[in-house]
């Protein structure tokens, strides 16, 4: 094992040799990249391609697959506008592969000649030198990458150069003038050592010493090209993910997302490639030095097949793909840290004392009530926090710091299972929550309120609409955790990570929340890597009017339902009407209503189908308009309209309006939605109005929670066992125990004597 430290030395020793002029010129200094997003600008890439990554894992012979797909990459990009180079490996396998051959049918001529039969088993292959195999692979290599690039009407040029071409201002100025004709061309150059004359590597060379090109590693070379030609990208592709805290494999290796070469951080460094000469630490130092003439880096895996289809691209994209060397290290700590600081500041929440639990969400209440006080009218007028939402949402919290008080920790089930040896089954957080929301003020310290009663860990993810107040309240709800040190049970991204990173930490985040828009919710679900997603995609909520309907009931229940918040996800979408209605006062009165309503009425097909001048027909019977807009159609009964739900609705909340009781009850029975509801409007279908407090969202999934999801929805369990000695062999057949497996009464721990997982 290596330890290598980057220091402030090491970065003057490049600033003297660039003054002396032996660091190649080319770009000034300080224009990489300083975040993952502005990569998808980078103009001119360079491409490392690693040993690892174009040879098969015999070492003799390349691999195809992974190399058609990295060329298929490059050429999108070429074509896209992108000078793309490829700084290659695999003249040495190639050509191993083709002398091997050649030996073998040599040997096998001879053989035959001499003994009158083949010995193939008995033949033994010579040690093959690499210069000679590389001069029998180049050739063989440069027509495969022609041939491939060929299918993309992509050109390509071969460069060969050894590291005596870098020390000779003439051949430097040479190359250079050749790569930039060539990229001005539109061919992209396919560059590798001249591997069948340049000198074995000296040990412990690097990028200021005379050899720094091995005959296998091209990790110097491409940092030397990338600077020389003033790219803005190099990726470098090997076998690994990227660059590791310690040797890959090992229990507390950690992948590094971004490495910032002042950063005081030990590496340490494990075994090399196996193939090549490089290594990782090789791979950093190239890195640090391209990244000191002004290109950013970037190491990730070019051998992993869930990746290579795309690795590239998703590079140049932003995407959070291997390790990418920054030069600028940002204030605050990155989402990976801000996870684990909540996730170890919430297990430290959850075993609080249920009291010190409900003086928190009354603190927060406090601070929130009087800091949104303070804010100024226009931001008030546009986040829309009236006086009657404040009232609400004081309300709300206080109502989860009192169910705070038996939440965790809560005994479900006892089971005496033998003699001395009883079962609890008890209530503990679910762990990490993330919850991403859209621009609406009263959701933080909501959500905030209910992690904090259920003893969740907490990270948050708002909109930029409202970046402040959400800045502002986060920290007012810090302010309250600090009283019982648990400041970072609930934190706040304020970073440029993209969602979608996000929702690739799986080891970090138990469940995500998506709280906002349908099409939020849809993207989450898509992007979320591993991650159970808590949620609806849509809110298609139907009220169905039954024949024995009371006209002032239906009235008042669909203008709520339709008209009090068009855009919340419980807004009714859907008007179902029994076809006995049709032609009745009853029916002109609903028509009227929407009308001084404003609604804009979609006809369903049957409903067109009884009018002569009818409303503009549904293009869709499963649309979520979220505006005054609703779709009408006709049924035969209450049993075809819970066919027609079942077949268009989304799951999430779904009305009858009928003084029949009998046919209530069937539709509530037989109506598989989250929330099913008799003469009241949809618009109930919430936390706050089932007095739960508050809600981190609606979900119409059939597994954990359904509908409004408060505090009991972040909850799962756990079973703890207290024994005296048992073991499993003592109820076996010839054992001494058997199982009694009675129901105890249930009990509820002391005061303070809360768990968590």
């Amino acid at each position: 094992m290596l330890m290598w430290q980057f220091s402030a030395c090491h970065f003057l020793f490049l600033r003297l040799h660039r003054e002396l002029g032996e660091v190649p010129f080319g770009r000034a200094h300080g224009s990489s990249c300083a975040h993952r997003g502005e990569l998808r600008h980078a103009k001119r890439i360079v491409v490392k391609l690693g040993s690892a990554v174009v040879t098969r894992g015999d070492e003799c012979g390349l691999a195809l697959g992974r190399l058609a797909s990295i060329v298929e990459q490059v050429a999108m990009l070429q074509n896209q506008g992108k000078e793309m180079m490829i700084v290659t490996s695999g003249a040495v396998a190639f050509g191993k592969q083709r002398l091997r051959h050649e030996i073998l049918l040599s040997q096998s001529v001879r053989q035959a000649l001499h003994s009158g039969h083949n010995q193939l088993k008995d033949m033994s292959l010579p040690v093959l030198e690499a210069r000679a195999c590389a001069a029998a692979g180049q050739s063989g290599l440069m027509a495969l990458y022609e041939a491939m690039f060929t299918q993309y009407s992509t050109c390509t040029a071969q460069v060969l150069v050894t590291n005596l071409d870098f020390h000779d201002d003439q051949k430097r100025q040479n190359l250079n003038s050749t790569l930039q004709e060539l990229l001005r061309m539109n061919i992209v150059p396919i560059i590798n050592t001249n591997d069948a004359v340049v000198p074995p590597p000296e040990p412990n060379s690097d990028l200021q010493g005379v050899n720094v090109i091995s005959i296998k590693d091209n990790d110097s070379l491409a940092a030397r090209l990338a600077v020389e030609m003033k790219a803005d990208l190099l990726i470098a592709l090997s076998d690994v993910e990227g660059l590791y805290n310690s040797p890959p494999g090992t229990d507390d290796a950690k992948l590094i997302d971004i490495f910032y070469p002042g950063d005081q951080q030990s590496i340490t460094y494990g075994t090399k490639s196996r193939v090549g000469l490089g290594g990782m630490e090789a791979k950093v130092k190239a890195a640090l030095w391209a990244l000191q003439g002004g290109t950013s880096v970037v190491i990730a895996n070019g051998t992993d097949p869930k990746v290579t289809g795309h690795v590239i691209t998703d590079i140049v994209e932003g995407k959070k793909v291997g390790t990418f060397f920054s030069e600028v290290k940002p204030a605050g700590p990155t989402v990976e840290q801000q996870t684990e600081m909540a996730r170890d500041s919430g297990r430290n929440l959850a075993s609080l004392h249920p009291d010190q639990v409900s003086h928190q969400n009354i603190s927060i209440n406090e601070i929130n009530e009087q800091s949104i006080l303070l804010l100024p009218a226009a931001m008030l007028k546009r986040l829309s926090l009236s006086a009657a939402k404040l009232n609400s949402l004081a309300i709300g919290l206080r109502q989860i710091a009192v169910a705070a008080q038996d939440s965790v920790g809560r005994v479900l089930r006892r089971t005496r299972v033998a003699h001395n040896l009883e079962l609890e089954q008890i209530t503990v957080p679910i762990g990490v929550l993330l919850v991403i929301f859209e621009a609406r003020p009263d959701c933080l310290p909501q959500v905030s309120a209910l992690a904090i009663a259920s003893g969740n860990a907490l990270l948050l993810k708002g909109g930029k609409e409202a970046t402040n107040t959400n800045r502002v309240l986060h920290q007012l709800t810090q302010e309250a955790l600090s009283m019982h040190g648990v400041r970072e049970a609930i934190t706040m991204s304020h970073t440029r990570e993209e969602v979608e990173d996000l929702c690739r930490l799986d080891k970090m985040i138990d469940l995500i929340i998506p709280r906002g828009s349908s099409q939020l919710v849809r993207n989450i679900q898509r992007a979320a890597k591993g991650i159970p997603v808590l949620g609806h995609s849509e809110g298609i909520c139907h009220v169905y009017v039954d024949t024995d309907a009371s006209v002032d009931k239906v009235i008042k229940i669909v203008r709520d339902s339709k008209c009090d918040y068009p855009a919340a996800c419980n807004a009714m979408e859907t008007l179902l009407i029994h076809r006995d209605i049709l032609r009745t006062p009853l029916f002109d009165q609903i028509i009227d209503m929407l009308r001084t309503e404003r609604v804009k009425i979609h006809a369903g097909p049957r409903f067109a189908s009884y009018l002569t001048f009818s409303p503009s027909e549904a293009q869709s019977l499963r649309t979520e308009y979220s505006d005054l807009e609703c779709c009408m159609e006709v049924v035969d009964s209450m049993q075809e309209a819970v066919d027609h739900i079942h077949k268009y609705g989304s799951s999430h909340t779904d009305v009858i309006v009928t003084e029949n009781e009998d046919t209530a009850e069937q539709f509530l029975q037989q109506l598989d939605s989250a929330c099913v509801f008799w003469n009241a409007s949809s618009r109930f279908a919430d936390g706050y109005r089932f007095g739960l407090g508050a809600e981190v969202g609606i979900s119409t999934a059939r597994i954990h929670a359904r509908g409004p999801v408060g505090l009991e929805g972040l909850l799962t369990t756990k079973w703890v066992l207290r024994g005296d000695g048992h073991t499993a062999a003592d109820f076996s057949e010839h054992g001494t125990m058997k199982y009694l497996h009675e129901n105890l009464p249930v009990t509820q721990p002391l005061a303070g004597q809360r768990d968590s997982n």
